[in-house]
């Protein structure tokens, strides 16, 4: 009796120190990160909100007052073929250029390894678009003016995936002498009644150089996103044909151009 209260009394203990050191193992890649960094451009030249002066690829003239756009479901893909899907409760990020801190996107917990491609989406998935408020928080909950862009539709009940406002001469001016263009871009496919679906998704293989994440390698992959990719794609959009463009079929084609507007500028060990 004494015998097996002992072997009893030793395998408590045992299991006892097992358990305690599931619990006091670390996550072994809770120090990983790798940062994506956003650089808007028109062409080669940097946006200045307001007072830049660009042309389109119909040759017409327009300054930008607004851009900002939804990136989500991040994934990565390794040397060996592997791919990490970021998870997804995290990976939603509104890239706003009239807020630098918008423009660099920290993933954390990413695994060790040499990444060579990087994928995402342009927008809000339409699961996301129809889950409970609740499941909706950060930059998705509409109700937090902290960071409101008007990046949603509370009539329509869907994020603007894209957002580009500006002024162009080529535009005919309003009652109040403006002449300004509004690209105001969502549609997930729709919830009760189907809609266009302006989802759009982008893959961007970093090319020779790969992005090395470790415990003391924390790379970061820079991404240039070219508002001029949206007047010149598939299809060459004209901002005096085309002044407006929101919920409508024609915003398909925005969608389109924009889906082409992102490359990889480089990697930063």
């Amino acid at each position: 009796m004494k015998n097996n209260l002992l072997w009893a009394s030793g395998w408590s203990l045992v299991l006892l120190l097992f358990i305690q050191s599931c619990k006091s193992d670390p996550d072994p890649y809770a120090n990983n990160s790798l940062t994506l960094s956003f650089s808007n451009k028109v062409g080669s030249d940097g946006v200045v909100l307001g007072s830049g002066n660009y042309k389109n690829a119909v040759g017409e003239d327009f300054t930008v007052t607004t851009f900002s756009y939804f990136i989500s479901n991040i994934s990565l893909k390794k040397a060996d073929g592997t791919v990490y899907t970021y998870p997804q409760d995290s990976s939603y990020f509104l890239i706003r250029e009239a807020n630098i801190e918008s423009k660099k996107v920290v993933l954390k917990g990413v695994p060790t390894g040499d990444f060579t491609e990087l994928k995402f989406m342009i927008g809000v998935d339409s699961l996301r678009n129809t889950m409970d408020l609740s499941r909706r928080k950060g930059v998705l909950d509409p109700g937090d003016i902290s960071h409101d862009d008007g990046m949603y539709w509370s009539w329509n009940s869907g994020y603007i995936f894209l957002k580009l406002e500006g002024n162009s001469s080529k535009v005919a001016a309003d009652a109040t002498g403006n002449q300004k263009f509004r690209y105001h871009i969502g549609g997930f496919g729709g919830y009760n009644t189907k809609t266009f679906n302006n989802i759009r998704t982008v893959t961007l293989p970093l090319g020779s150089i790969v992005a090395k994440v470790g415990p003391a390698q924390q790379p970061t992959i820079e991404v240039v996103a070219d508002i001029a990719k949206i007047f010149d794609g598939t299809q060459k959009i004209s901002l005096a044909q085309y002044p407006t463009v929101m919920f409508a079929d024609f915003s398909s084609t925005v969608a389109n151009n924009y889906a082409a507007m992102f490359k990889i500028s480089g990697v930063k060990d």
